[in-house]
Order: structure tokens, then C-alpha cells, then sequence
């Protein structure tokens, strides 16, 4: 026997006996291991919370309020800087009406993006959050901002993050999301968004907005110039957090886009998503549920149900990667029926609201 098989069958002994991976393991099996033991090795983890062959997802749209911004992230393709040609802030009415075509498709989740625009200070936010509520009650839910866009709102605000929080809160916004999160390593931002928050100061305001009973989930973009080390260090300060909180509802991992970006570089392969998701979903024993990007990976994302995901959306839009070289394929009864054709039984899930930690990672 090989010391590779040892080391796999010492591995996946300790995940059958309900123990976990640390990093000089992860770094193993990135490197050593097939996909077929990736596989089942993942699947060793997905059925502690979920049944084999089964799946959920979701019909949602990402709303991009604004293309202005200063973070100045060399990985972004969409921003355009204050007072330059083309930049825009959608209106109530522009938004309503994405949100009504959404209800149309039959969804029921939005994602909100605004970026750091000057311009969209929090009573802009609070303002039309109150007034989505107040149109549409519950029959659509929303992440009203990302981690990193709620800690510029405060800044810009002159709030603690506390304040914050309780004013969003206030609005009607029970999600804030992830987001923001690319790679979080302090040397990563430095290299890439020097003018967003420092990987400490995310955690901060993540552990706040949980704090203030609202919902939260992680998220992670690879295909930059990321070492497996520092998707690593991503994966061990997300398990860390969640240790901590019990907090966070899902983990999306999804691809960089290099097109129109100052950073530029090549997309990586789908076979590496498909092992990064497999690597999430043995390294993130703590958190319920994976979520594979069909919106960076198209048909591709589906296979990573065989990876260790279970939950997927179906994409109506998203301006920022698809400034980037993203595609959006609206034929969701072809892509449901490739789950299918897998042997999968899949549902749909619907986003739902609650006051605790506990109830967040038994709503499925």
C-alpha cells in the first residue's frame, strides 16, 4: 500500500468516524488525490446533514442598484469611478420592475450589490428596503447588501457597526450576505482591493449582524492568482467563524471571470472547481449547506452535486460578472433536468427568515 492510499484511508477513517480535516490534510488531498476520492470523501460530510440524492435550489436575481464605485478592485469589470460617463443608481421603479419579472420567472430571492458608491448613503438603503416590504410583503425575500457594503454604509454613516445593523434591521432586511469575501487573506486584499476591509474587520461585522438576529452566509471566489495555501487559509478562518457562531447558513463558492479586468489572467478549469467544491465540503464540517454556482459554471456547476454540494441557484442576472464573462442561461426547466437525469430529487427552496442561530441551520 501507498503512502497516498495510507494517508486516504487514514482520512477517510476519521471522516466516518465524525472527526474532520485540518490544513496539512486539505493541502494533501489537493495535491494527491484523485477525484473519485475527492468524491467520496465529500460525501462523507454531505450526509451528515443531507440525504444521498437529493438537492434543493432556488430562482433568484442579483440587482445591481449602482455601477458606481471606489474600492477599485482590479478584478472587477463592472465599476465606473464617480463623475465618469456611464455610471448609473437605478430607481425605486427600476427596481420593482426587475423584482416583478422575478416573481413572473416564478422566483422569490433577490441578491442586492451596490458597491462604493458616494452617493448611496444608508437612508437611500433603508428607504427602499422599507418600501420592498412594504410592496411586496413576504412573497420575495432579499439580501439587502454584502459584508463588505454594509461596513462602507457605516463608515459612510458614521455608525459602529451595531447601529448599522439595527437601522438595516429596522428597514425590513433579515439577510446581509457573504460577499466581498473573494479571498480572505490579508495579502490577498493588499494585492487586489487595498481600498476594502481587512479580513479581521469582515469577520467583525459578520459576527454583529448575527448578533442583531439577522442571517448571514460565506462565500469565496477562486481563479485569481490565489495560492491552494491561501484558499486554505479562506477555508480554516470560515470554519473558525462558524465554530464560534454556529452562524453562518451556506458556503457559495464560485469562479473568477477575467474578461474586460484590469487584472485579467484565464478562467480556471471546471474539473478544479469541481475539486475545490469537493475540498469545501470536507474542510466546512460545520456548515449545513453547499452551494455550487451555476451563474460562473453554467451547466458545469450541476456535476459538483457528486462533489459534496447540495443547493444551486438558477441565475436571472447579475450585471458584475457578466460584465466579466459570465452567461446566464433562463431555460431553468433544461438545467433542472439535468439534476434529474443524475438521479437526483430536487426541490425548491425558499428563502426563509429566522431570529436564531439554531433555527438558521434547521430550516431545511
Amino acid at each position: 500500500m501507498t503512502t497516498t492510499s495510507q494517508s486516504i484511508d487514514e482520512i477517510r477513517s476519521r471522516l466516518n468516524d465524525g472527526g474532520r480535516i485540518e490544513d496539512n490534510d486539505a493541502l494533501f488531498l489537493w495535491q494527491q488525490a484523485t477525484n473519485d476520492d475527492l468524491k467520496e470523501l465529500a460525501s462523507i460530510v454531505r450526509s451528515r446533514f443531507h440525504k444521498s440524492k437529493t438537492a434543493t435550489y432556488t430562482i433568484m436575481r442579483i440587482i445591481n442598484f449602482t455601477n458606481v464605485c471606489i474600492a477599485k478592485c482590479d478584478y472587477c469589470a463592472f465599476y465606473v469611478l464617480p463623475d465618469n460617463p456611464g455610471g448609473y443608481t437605478l430607481t425605486q421603479e427600476q427596481i420593482f420592475a426587475k423584482i416583478d419579472e422575478l416573481i413572473e420567472m416564478k422566483g422569490d430571492l433577490l441578491g442586492f450589490n451596490s458597491g462604493f458608491n458616494p452617493s448611496t448613503v444608508l437612508d437611500y438603503f433603508c428607504d427602499l428596503f422599507s418600501a420592498i416590504r412594504q410592496k411586496y410583503g413576504d412573497k420575495i425575500e432579499f439580501y439587502g447588501l454584502t459584508i463588505a457594503e454594509f461596513m462602507y454604509m457605516a463608515d459612510r454613516a458614521g455608525l459602529d457597526f451595531d447601529q448599522t445593523a439595527k437601522r438595516l434591521k429596522s428597514s425590513g432586511v433579515y439577510w446581509i450576505t457573504g460577499g466581498g469575501a473573494e479571498i480572505l487573506t490579508e495579502d490577498f486584499r493588499k494585492r487586489h482591493s487595498a481600498y476594502k476591509y481587512t479580513v479581521r474587520e469582515f469577520f467583525e461585522a459578520q459576527e454583529v449582524i448575527l448578533k442583531n438576529e439577522m442571517r448571514t452566509t460565506a462565500t469565496m471566489v477562486i481563479g485569481f492568482d490565489e495560492t491552494i495555501e491561501e484558499r486554505i487559509e479562506h477555508l480554516r478562518r470560515t470554519r473558525d467563524f462558524q465554530d464560534k457562531t454556529d452562524g453562518l447558513f451556506s458556503m457559495l463558492a464560485w469562479t473568477y471571470k477575467p474578461w474586460e479586468t484590469d487584472l485579467g489572467g484565464q478562467e480556471i478549469s471546471s474539473n478544479e472547481y469541481l475539486r475545490h467544491m469537493a475540498l469545501c465540503r470536507i474542510y466546512l464540517d460545520n456548515i449545513s449547506h453547499l452551494r455550487t454556482s451555476v451563474l460562473t459554471q453554467n451547466e458545469n456547476a450541476l456535476e459538483a452535486l457528486e462533489y459534496g454540494a447540495n443547493d444551486f441557484d438558477l441565475p436571472l442576472e447579475d450585471e458584475v460578472t457578466q460584465s466579466a464573462g459570465a452567461t446566464i442561461d433562463i431555460d431553468f426547466e433544461k438545467l433542472l433536468n439535468i439534476p434529474k437525469k443524475m438521479g437526483y430529487e430536487i426541490s425548491y427552496r425558499r428563502t426563509e427568515r429566522a431570529s436564531s442561530a439554531s433555527s438558521i441551520n434547521s430550516a431545511l
